[in-house]
Order: C-alpha cells, then structure tokens, then sequence
C-alpha cells in the first residue's frame, strides 16, 4: 500500500485560552485541516484523537466523538492516549489504518486545554504520567525528572548547562516567525543563565511553557489524492513507536532514550531510509535536555555530542541540521495532546516550502518528528518525505 499523504493541516495558535473549551480548539484546527485539504467532511473515514489530561482539566472523557461532531464529520472516532506522544500515536493509527485500506481519509488530531485549571494543577495533572507508586507519591514532578537525567547525562557525557541555554535561545529564535507559536520574544544565554531555578541544573528557560491549543491533519491514501487531484506533495513514508521502562529507577541508564531509538530505528527502516538522510527534525523539547537526548536518540548525533549541537550551531536554522524550526516545545508552546500532529504540519510545511522557516533548508526532502510520552517512556518517530 503507497504511503499515506497529507493533503492539509491546521494549527491554532499556541497559548493561554482559558475561556476556550477543547472542543472550541480543535475546531478551528480541525476546520482548517479540512478546508486546506479540499477534502469533503463526508469523505472522512475515520478520526484518531490524543489528549493526555481532559477528564482533569474539562472533567470530559470520551472526546472522540465529540470533536468528530465539533468539525463536522459522521465517523468513528477514537481518542488515544499516551502522556505527551498522545498525538503521535493518533498518527501511527492512522498510517496503519490508511495502508491496510480500511480507510481512504483519515483525520488526525489533538488538543488540550490546561491553563484554565492554574499552573500547580497543571503540574500534578502531568505527574500521572509519571510511576504514581514510586515517582509521584514520593515527590516527583517533570521538570525534577528531566534534572536527574540531565545530571545523568552531564556524568557520562560531559556538557554544561550553559550547552542547554543555546537550546534555549536557538528554539526562541526559531519562533520569532511562528504565529502559532505561544512565545515569540528573543532570549539571550546570560538570560538562560540567570533565570531562576527550577530543578537543578534545568532553569525557567529550560522549561517549556504550559499551553492551550489543538492541530490537526488530513491523511489520505496515493490513490483518494490522485482522483482528486490534491495537492499532496509530502507522505509519511515511516512510522515507529518504542517504550520503556515508566519509572527512572527501573532503567540501566538515565543518558539515553532506548524507546525513542527503537522507534527512530523502526522508522526508518520503514521509509527506506538512514539517519543520514534527514534534513530537518522537530523533536520533543519538554525540556531542553531532552532535545539533546532526542537528536541523539535519533542518530543524528552520536552519544554524547549532542550536547554541543545547538552550541555550535549545527542545529540552528543557518547549521547543517536545524532542529525545530517551529521553537519547539520551548517557545512554540506544549499543548500535550496536540503536540504530535502540530510536528507533522511544521515538518510538512518546512518541505513544502510554506513554513515561514522553510528557507533554512530548501532543498530539503526528508523530515522526522519525534514525539515523546513522560520520560520518554513513549515515543513515535514519523519520516516524513516530498513526492511529487
């Protein structure tokens, strides 16, 4: 079965909308997606749905179906969930729906709604995420966990946390030119380096920020594009997942992210393809050692030079590999459940040439977005490749 294609996407703007509910969010993303897309709402087979936290924040479960009626379509709907890599698993779904030849058009999306409900909420509503029994009951939260495996990583690797301030400046840079993105303000490293602690070594800039938002996509198969003539340069040509361990402690090492190996190596080797070969990445930066960790997972570093990558400006927009040309987590925002689709739409919009970003790799056609559960406990890979 030819690779799914992406007729069209849409992303909300990344924020505080405390007076939006979910269902308002992923409208306006999933109209967009459909109305880029030329696709006819009667058309859709099928919607897959990631959203971490609803029942927490909205006190609403079973939103498939709601947001199939909130964009307008009559089709099975299904939420998944999967911490932070909820929409990225909503994407493998439906990949695999689209190949097997269950579905022609597929919607694909997520939202989530957190800063309605306060940024200590918030918190704990992420924390389940993590191992309750032996991480939450006993004090930990994200930004605590992503300290111990920067620790772990600066113990084996070497690094600083001044390598991690120009992750930091280089994602803010990179947002400057994102409307969707929730922070579009320039920081420097000495503002990296004196922004108040959070979890040592990560600061308030090594954290990304807490979000409102939704993105969707509209998958369809080779076949559904061609007889109606589309617009559909960019497929998915591989797709991958991984997993791991839940709790840090049950882990041999802390400096790795075997679950986002597994999956970049299932990727590609779905797609046909190498390390190599990509030209641009989104990857997910909850934090900014876990941009190093991503890049490195994804063998566009080798272990331990990751850490330099940003330092030296290879993945800058002007390097030889940019890396989340969006900002990333970091400064383009964390809606949780949407995070995954809206690095799709980034990394087909960068190949395509629409992103106000796509200059810095113009001839670029092979992309991987690597979205990534907790601790990376999930993760999925998706390549992502231009065919006329």
């Amino acid at each position: 079965m030819p690779d799914p294609r992406i007729a069209g996407a849409g992303v909300t703007q990344f924020g505080k909308h405390p007076e939006r509910t979910g269902r308002d969010l992923f409208a306006d993303a999933g109209l967009e997606a459909l109305d880029q897309s030329g696709v006819e709402p009667e058309d859709v087979d099928a919607l897959y749905y990631g959203n971490f936290m609803g029942e927490l924040a909205e006190h609403q479960g079973h939103q498939g179906p709601l947001m199939a009626e909130a964009i307008g379509i009559d089709a099975p709907a299904t939420r998944l969930e999967a911490a932070c890599a909820s929409a990225g698993a909503a994407v493998r779904e439906a990949v695999k729906t689209l190949r097997n030849g269950e579905s022609e058009v597929v919607v694909v999306g997520g939202a989530e709604r957190m800063t309605n409900i306060g940024t200590a909420a918030a918190t704990d509503a992420l924390a389940i995420a993590a191992d309750d029994l032996y991480e939450v009951r006993a004090g930990m939260t994200f930004p605590g966990a992503y300290a111990l495996m920067a620790r772990a990583y600066f113990a084996e690797y070497g690094g600083s946390h001044e390598d991690l301030g120009h992750v930091a400046v280089k994602n803010h840079e990179h947002a400057l030119v994102n409307d969707h993105a929730q922070i579009q303000s320039e920081i420097t490293l000495d503002e990296a380096m004196e922004a108040p602690t959070i979890a040592a070594p990560l600061g308030l800039y090594d954290s990304c920020p807490i979000t409102d938002g939704a993105a969707a996509a509209v998958l369809t198969t080779e076949e559904y594009a061609a007889e109606h003539d589309l617009d559909a340069p960019v497929v998915i040509s591989g797709s991958g997942q991984g997993g791991d361990n839940l709790a840090l402690q049950d882990r041999p090492h802390l400096a790795r992210t075997p679950a986002a190996e597994k999956a970049a190596e299932e990727a590609y080797a779905d797609a046909g393809i190498e390390a190599g070969d990509v030209d641009v990445a989104e990857v997910h930066d909850c934090f900014t050692i876990a941009e190093v960790l991503a890049i490195e997972s994804l063998g566009l570093f080798d272990p331990g030079e990751g850490i330099h990558a940003a330092t030296e400006g290879v993945t800058t927009r002007h390097g030889e590999m940019p890396v989340n040309l969006s900002g990333g987590l970091k400064a383009k925002g964390h809606p949780v459940g949407a995070t995954g689709v809206a690095q799709l739409a980034t990394i087909a919009w960068v190949l395509d040439g629409t992103h106000p970003r796509a200059d810095a790799v113009p001839d670029g056609r092979v992309g991987v977005a690597h979205n990534a559960g907790g601790t990376v406990a999930s993760t999925t890979v998706h390549v992502l490749e231009v065919r006329e």
